[in-house]
Formats: C-alpha cells, structure tokens, sequence
C-alpha cells in the first residue's frame, strides 16, 4: 500500500459518504418522518437533519474531496491542456463539471428550504442527487493511467 492509495481511499470515501448520505436522508429519513411526524415536526426536524448535513459537507466532505482531488490529479500529472485530450482528461473535466453543478444545487436546496420554497427545494435536492450519481459514475468510468 502505498500514500497514494490513501489519498484514493478518503477520496473515494468521501464521495460515498456525500453520496450515500443523500441517499439515507431521501429513502430512509424523509419517507419516515412523512409518515410518523405531524407537519411542524417534520418540518423541523429535516430542516436540523439539512442544517447537520450542510456542515458536515461544508466542514469535512468538501475540503476533503477538494484536497484529494487535487492531489490525485497532480500525481497523475492532470494540466488544464489535459482536460480537453481524449479519455481521462475529458473524463475528468465531464465529472469536474458535474461535481460544480452538483455543489450549486445542493447550495441552492439549502438556500430555498431556509426561504421556505419547498418545490425548487425539492428540485434541486433530486438535481444533486441524481448529479451525485453521476459524478461516481464518471469517477468509475475513468480509464487507468
């Protein structure tokens, strides 16, 4: 085992603690605290679930796979030119790209639940998750170098 490979691993485990966190949250908290919690219960206790998951993304899982990330590409020697060449560069940049619209629709989901939009909440929401999605797949799909 060498550093890199854990530099990889908490690159990984953040993105499937990001990820699976939205999941937990869509298909286990939310469809239970429908069906157990009257309105204003409900209300407040998924507003104390984003408020604990929006910290921990912002406190841990962003600087994480930000400073993984980085350090990934420099080791595999990833330049800006690079992002446009055929096959892990443009993989790359398809999956940097979505990750960015990943994080302004998980922004913008905090900003309307806490302005009471709870329609464009729940859009964005579905936005980052499917995103999220996305984005490990892209990751997967990364050719070794």
């Amino acid at each position: 085992m060498t550093w890199w490979s854990v530099v990889r691993f908490l690159h990984v485990l953040g993105a499937a603690l990001w990820v699976g966190g939205q999941l937990a949250v869509s298909l286990v908290v939310l469809p239970l605290a429908r069906r157990l919690l009257d309105e204003s219960r409900r209300a407040e206790m998924l507003n104390a679930v984003g408020r604990r998951f929006g910290m921990l993304t912002g406190t841990l899982f962003l600087p994480l796979q930000l400073a993984t990330g980085v350090a990934i590409a420099w080791h595999k020697g990833v330049t800006w030119a690079s992002l446009a060449e055929p096959g892990y560069g443009r993989v790359l940049a398809a999956k940097l790209l979505l990750f960015c619209a990943v994080m302004a629709a998980a922004g913008l989901h905090g900003w309307a639940s806490a302005s009471g939009r709870a329609g464009f909440a729940r859009t964005m929401a579905v936005g980052a998750l499917v995103g999220s999605i996305g984005v490990v797949l892209l990751a997967a799909a990364l050719p070794a170098t």
